[in-house]
């Protein structure tokens, strides 16, 4: 096994070309704060550039998948050159994700929200854990979805759900998630890891080219939509982002 070296991410790399990359501030459910996002970036970048990795895993250490913003170190953008960065920090994790070459095996473990939801929606293969929950706070909190969300959600599972997840906020379970088509396998806590490995090594025992070109053509046929819908969210967040009610909500919630 062959690790590779984070501050907030733990990327290993198997002998069958599967690499896990693990969020991994535990204590914090694996909450956003910049550091975070911008090393997920990284290792998805790397991960995407070794030859030897030809599947990936990602998940979360602990008991969360990632728990979305970190209020604790949430450092509210003053301008719009700042609110800009800190939305491209975020979609440059989804671009990894969706537009690297190496197919992405969720395991979807504890809570996914916000940020976390969407890099969850981001997988190829999604596999939740039994007792895996997810929601969208960001209209509650005056802010907006980064990552092609608006985009991605419809197609799975239809206009209405769509709006009703991201409207209103309601949090999931994961055989919900699964009965809509968010989550692709629904498994015990325990066997989580243990099955996203293997998928992830089936997915890396198929011949390269094919495997690689199928994700470019699927992703292409509906990347007019994928692109407008990160440019759209881009401008929707930044405003929210320079609303002063934002701070406020963000700062109460949860409390």
């Amino acid at each position: 096994m062959t690790e590779f070296t984070y501050d907030t991410i733990l990327s290993t790399l198997t002998g069958d070309g599967v690499r896990t990359i693990a969020l991994n501030r535990p204590g914090s459910l694996n909450a956003m704060n910049r550091r975070l996002i911008d090393e997920a970036a990284a290792a998805f970048d790397d991960a995407n550039a070794d030859p030897q990795t030809r599947a990936i895993v990602f998940t979360g250490e602990g008991r969360a998948f990632c728990a979305g913003d970190d209020r604790r170190e949430h450092v509210h953008p003053e301008t719009e050159a700042e609110a800009r960065a800190h939305v491209d920090a975020i979609q440059a994790v989804t671009r990894a994700i969706v537009l690297g070459e190496k197919p992405v095996v969720g395991a979807i473990n504890g809570w996914a929200v916000g940020g976390g939801f969407e890099w969850a929606l981001n997988c190829d293969f999604p596999i939740w854990a039994e007792s895996a929950k997810a929601f969208f706070p960001e209209v509650s909190l005056n802010v907006f979805v980064t990552g092609a969300v608006t985009t991605i959600l419809p197609a799975i599972v239809g206009p209405v759900k769509a709006r009703e997840m991201l409207y209103l906020g309601e949090t999931y379970g994961a055989a919900d998630l699964k009965a809509c088509g968010v989550a692709w396998k629904v498994v015990a806590d325990a066997d989580l890891r243990v099955e996203a490995q293997a998928t992830a090594a089936r997915l890396a025992a198929l011949p390269p080219l094919s495997l690689r070109a199928m994700k470019r053509v699927l992703t292409q046929a509906s990347g007019g939509a994928f692109a407008r819908a990160l440019d759209l969210e881009t401008e929707a967040t930044v405003a929210c982002f320079l609303d002063p009610e934002t701070t406020r909500r963000i700062t109460d919630f949860g409390t």
